[in-house]
């Protein structure tokens, strides 16, 4: 249990409820449920130029990211095909991974398949369900995908200042502005009690609030003066209690809860904004093809996790399709912006590669 780890090493509650936001971020799970302290180590057990345990802003945005890989992979021949949506994997006689065939009914051929896309996508929508094991389908289908996370991008004409640490008078961002910043944290029977209230299928009435303005470390984001806003919450089901969908009067009554929450950390702060972009759980799958809006593809719970992930005698990346390699997130070791689950998968694949 994370909150035994915590408890052992810490005495001050709000600094042990701020740690215990990394060990349920991206779960439906509270500090007190078993295997939570996993995911807290999962997030700072990795480095960032040396600093370990550290993280970083991607400059220009998260989609500079994956415009560098792109770049870098055109650069040695890869041709990309932006837009263009896979219909399903082209097999062979035998079975085996052939290439894939695009929407518009375009064939691309290739001898080995990667696919970072989750395993629900990868093995329920992309390949014929005759074509793989039947148990295997099965437990693709029980994966755990709940998610807690509702992302809301908010422009603001001014920096928000907190009440504990109050703006200068020019303007100019403080130390704290370009950190993490986390509200609602004084205590982890807090996070607790914001889970069990999604658990019942209710939002949050007091969220788990990570705040970044990402802009101050890259003014090109936003016009001078102005800022966007990232905000993490938690929890909200996928599912609202009776059976009820995330409509636009639900999606904008949790929005106005946690603007509430940051007004109260930072009066000023709902007359600074501009606009607002709030995304549910079901958005994040709808637009982004996350299972259940679960940003690691499938939770980090220990059965998930190391040889069951996504399921046991399939975590090396292979899979019971011939030539087909999962490279996701829903392979191992899991969710992330580090690139270990691609990196391993295509050592796998030139090895295979080796011997066609």
């Amino acid at each position: 249990l994370l909150g035994q780890i915590l408890d052992h090493w810490f005495e001050s509650e709000p600094l042990k409820a701020t740690l215990a936001t990394d060990a349920v971020i991206g779960a439906m799970a509270s500090p007190h449920t078993p295997g939570s302290g996993y995911v807290l180590l999962h997030h700072v057990m990795g480095e960032l130029e040396g600093r370990r345990g550290a993280w970083g802003y991607v400059a220009g945005g998260m989609g500079a990211l994956s415009h560098a890989i792109a770049q870098a992979a055109a650069a040695r021949g890869a041709h990309i095909f932006a837009e263009k949506a896979v219909c399903h994997v082209l097999l062979g006689r035998a079975g085996e991974a052939r290439g894939v065939v695009l929407q518009d009914g375009t064939e691309v051929r290739s001898k080995l398949v990667l696919s970072n896309a989750s395993p629900q996508i990868t093995f329920l929508e992309l390949i014929p369900q005759e074509q793989l094991p039947k148990d295997f389908v099965q437990r693709i289908r029980q994966l755990d995908t709940r998610s807690p996370v509702t992302k809301i991008n908010v422009a603001v004409d001014r920096l928000p200042s907190f009440l504990a640490a109050p703006s200068a008078r020019d303007g100019q961002p403080l130390p704290h502005h370009q950190c993490s910043i986390h509200l609602n944290c004084e205590g982890t029977q807090l996070l607790h009690q914001a889970f069990t209230e999604a658990a019942h299928g209710h939002p949050s009435s007091r969220p788990m609030i990570e705040l970044c303005i990402p802009s101050v470390l890259d003014p090109g984001l936003a016009p001078p003066g102005c800022h966007v806003v990232s905000l993490f919450t938690q929890y909200t089901p996928s599912v609202l209690a009776g059976g009820r969908c995330w409509d636009e009067q639900a999606r904008n009554t949790y929005a106005d809860t946690v603007f509430d929450c940051i007004e109260d950390y930072a009066p000023g702060f709902k007359a600074s904004v501009i606009g607002r972009d709030i995304l549910t759980p079901p958005d994040l799958e709808r637009i982004f093809g996350l299972p259940g809006g679960n940003i690691f593809h499938g939770g980090m719970s220990l059965d998930q996790l190391y040889f069951a992930r996504p399921v046991p005698s399939y975590s090396g990346y292979r899979s019971p399709i011939p030539g087909l390699y999962l490279c996701g997130s829903g392979a191992h070791p899991g969710g992330g912006v580090m690139g270990a689950a691609g990196r391993n998968a295509a050592q796998v694949a030139v090895k295979d590669f080796r011997h066609l």
